[in-house]
């Protein structure tokens, strides 16, 4: 009995890290965020609405610097206001931002943004609580298999989760009339735009599958798909 209370608390330590964590993520982004209005994005976020069946998308700007964009647990859209700069500085299209909002609108859809409470938000906590039990039976090292242990299981799940909200994107681009043609450049630009100037790899291309693959993963659905179901030019 006693031998198994340490345990216990150490879960219930972290339901409650990972509880908080949620909540301060939501806080976050809604004290740091306003609601999208670009009328040159707005003929894009409407073709996908009417593919979607849906009134119309809502997103948001959440007001930080790095170039990503965010699906929130409750349906919620965020492109981060570094991305936003990006297409304002006309290195990114308007078609191209739109492959970003479907690919989280895929994420949302396909259950992913609560599974993952944005950016792995219980990641944290489960390093924490699996740190500490594993150090009770392996000291001194136990830390170091809980931060390996769970990285390698969020990056498994990101890379998972990034090729259906990638398939998941394809097919509402199509049917919008968009097409995959801005989905596949844009994949060919992340490295450079989220490339941070001190060299380091960015945390989003670390967590999502690389850029050829992804691009030949788009390439294989739409030869599957065939022609029927690409747009006209």
């Amino acid at each position: 009995m006693f031998k198994v209370l340490p345990i216990v608390l150490m879960l219930a330590y972290g339901l409650v890290m990972y509880r908080f964590s949620v909540w301060r993520t939501k806080r976050e982004l809604d004290e740091q965020s306003t609601e999208l209005a670009d009328p040159r994005l707005t003929t894009m976020l409407t073709k996908m609405a009417k593919a979607l069946d849906v009134p119309r998308i809502r997103v948001f700007i959440y007001e930080i610097d790095p170039v990503n964009g965010l699906a929130a647990p409750d349906g919620r859209i965020f492109i981060t206001r570094g991305f936003y700069r990006k297409f304002q500085n006309g290195e990114v299209s308007a078609e191209e931002m739109s492959s970003v909002i479907a690919h989280e609108l895929g994420h949302v859809a396909l259950g992913h943004a609560r599974k993952r409470m944005i950016d792995f938000s219980g990641q944290n906590a489960l390093r924490a609580t699996l740190g500490m039990i594993l150090s009770r039976f392996i000291p001194g090292i136990g830390i170091m298999i809980a931060n390996a242990l769970t990285s390698l299981v969020a990056a498994r799940m990101s890379r998972d989760d990034e090729y259906e909200a990638d398939e998941y994107a394809a097919a509402l681009l199509i049917k919008a009339g968009i097409g995959t043609a801005p989905q596949k450049s844009l994949f060919g630009k992340l490295e450079e735009l989220t490339q941070s100037r001190g060299g380091a790899v960015p945390a989003w291309l670390m967590s999502h599958p690389k850029t050829g693959e992804r691009i030949a993963a788009i390439e294989k659905l739409e030869a599957r798909w065939g022609p029927a179901r690409m747009p006209s030019s």
